[in-house]
């Protein structure tokens, strides 16, 4: 007997969007048929999705749970977990979530995973995985260690070129360094995802800015603007092209030369790939003007307006495969501590309403296609990672990770009425649809406004990265 029948939604597939019966057993989709192919009584439960849009439950690449960030005052807080953030996640219709694992000096890539994983087994709702986080002085003995940490389902390198914050260490890597990582992962088949600016053109601005006494946090999009932006793509986009094979993920695209760099390593075949968040889509550096001016800022900073339309372009180029949130659970308080522009905090709470805004934005206002929506939101990050078609597709032997989403649903984003903190950057912001059920794995773990989850749901997933990810541009 089948544990669920999911009928009469229109339903987002790989091949079309239309109305189909999802037959669940177990933790995965066992078929998905006709509608009414299915009897109400070949199952356990029968959920009437009419009127309603059932979709892959989707993927946020880009996330910081449980992460150390140093307060204005030389205090180290720890941010919300995979406890707390993935509850939100699901109500917000979410249910993977890719964190990262800190590599440091005195540990093995994988004994990084092992150490990270005292942060996140049993304390998930959400499934999971890790970017490997390299550090800046990576021992000799770095590359072979990452290889190992490749084959044995970890595929993806964060690689900084700043680092980021005058007076800060430890994050930003040599371009020789990165030249040897480069060769490890065309050979064994990584994914480098990179955190790419101009580290001297970022320094020499903080220090224009305070010797100006221009240092309030308003002005950070002068230092982290978008000359470095262009200047570090094309210098990392050049070094992967001289390593053949060498395929990338560039992350929090933030500005229309970023777009430009990855469209022309694209036109040239490579294997690269763009990630935005949806700050960036919807916000500009003059909303930092704005009270609270910091819930809108991560790292780089928002742009301009004409920024913001390259992104959007790029959306449809393909040139931005996935909007992300860089996803940093903090409260109110601790978010606006820093208001300098070498003290303020990066990443945003925004995990739980990512699904409701960009359907609103994408579908409701832009006139983007379900499919669209659902390859931004879940389906592409599947693919680029190493997760599909496990994850981010609603077909036969796939993961029965599944969201419906209402999209007769109005009203406002509201902070009161979600799950991550006390604050949100989407305060007042208009959704034209919201999730009224998550299920994980064949679990319903969301429905209406009843969480059923368990810190012990979260799974830590291994992946591979495919050939065709690897050998060209193939979204």
């Amino acid at each position: 007997m089948l544990d669920m029948i999911i009928r009469g939604g229109e339903v987002v597939t790989p091949q079309d969007v239309g109305n189909y019966d999802i037959a669940v057993k177990g933790e995965k989709i066992s078929a998905v048929a006709a509608p009414n192919t299915l009897s109400d009584g070949d199952a356990k439960r029968t959920v009437d999705a009419s009127g309603k849009i059932v979709m892959p439950g989707g993927i946020d690449p880009h996330v910081h749970m449980h992460h150390p960030w140093i307060k204005p005052d030389g205090e180290t807080m720890i941010t919300a977990g995979p406890d707390q953030v993935g509850k939100a996640a699901l109500y917000g219709g979410t249910t993977t979530l890719i964190d990262f694992a800190y590599w440091r000096e005195e540990q093995t890539a994988l004994e990084a995973i092992e150490a990270r994983e005292k942060d996140f087994k049993g304390r998930s709702y959400c499934d999971y995985a890790y970017h490997i986080m390299l550090h800046s002085e990576p021992p000799h003995t770095f590359t072979g260690q990452l290889a190992e940490a490749i084959q044995a389902g970890h595929p993806t390198l964060k690689i900084f070129t700043t680092n980021i914050l005058p007076g800060r260490t430890g994050r930003m890597i040599d371009f020789g360094d990165i030249w040897e990582a480069f060769k490890v992962l065309a050979e064994v088949g990584g994914l480098g995802v990179i955190h790419a600016e101009d580290h001297d053109i970022v320094m020499h601005m903080y220090d224009k800015l305070i010797r100006e006494g221009r240092v309030g946090f308003e002005h950070l999009n002068e230092a982290h603007n978008a000359l470095s932006e262009d200047l570090s793509f094309r210098r990392i986009l050049r070094l992967a092209e001289n390593v053949p094979g060498t395929a990338l993920y560039m992350m929090h695209v933030s500005a229309a030369t970023g777009v430009k760099a990855i469209s022309e390593a694209r036109a040239k075949g490579l294997p690269i790939y763009g990630e935005t968040l949806h700050q960036y889509m919807l916000y500009t550096a003059e909303d930092y003007k704005r009270p609270n001016g910091q819930i809108y800022h991560t790292y780089p900073s928002l742009k301009s307006a004409e920024d913001q339309k390259a992104l959007w372009d790029g959306t449809l180029t393909g040139d931005i495969n996935c909007v992300a949130t860089d996803e940093l659970c903090c409260t109110l308080k601790e978010k606006t501590l820093g208001n300098r522009i070498d003290d303020t905090t990066g990443g945003n709470s925004g995990v739980e309403p990512r699904l409701a805004v960009m359907y609103t934005e994408m579908v409701n206002r832009r006139g983007y296609s379900l499919s669209q929506y659902v390859d931004l939101v879940s389906t592409n990050a599947a693919k680029v990672m190493g997760l599909y078609p496990r994850k981010g597709a609603i077909a036969a032997g796939s993961d029965a990770d599944i969201t419906v989403l209402d999209p007769s649903r109005r009203g406002k984003v509201t902070a009161s009425e979600l799950h991550e903190t006390d604050y949100t950057p989407w305060e007042g912001h208009d959704i034209f649809a919201w999730p009224e059920m998550t299920i994980l794995r064949g679990k319903v773990v969301v429905e209406g406004k009843s969480f059923s989850g368990d810190t012990n749901d979260g799974q830590l997933l291994t992946r591979k990265i495919p050939a065709d990810i690897l050998s060209g541009p193939a979204l």
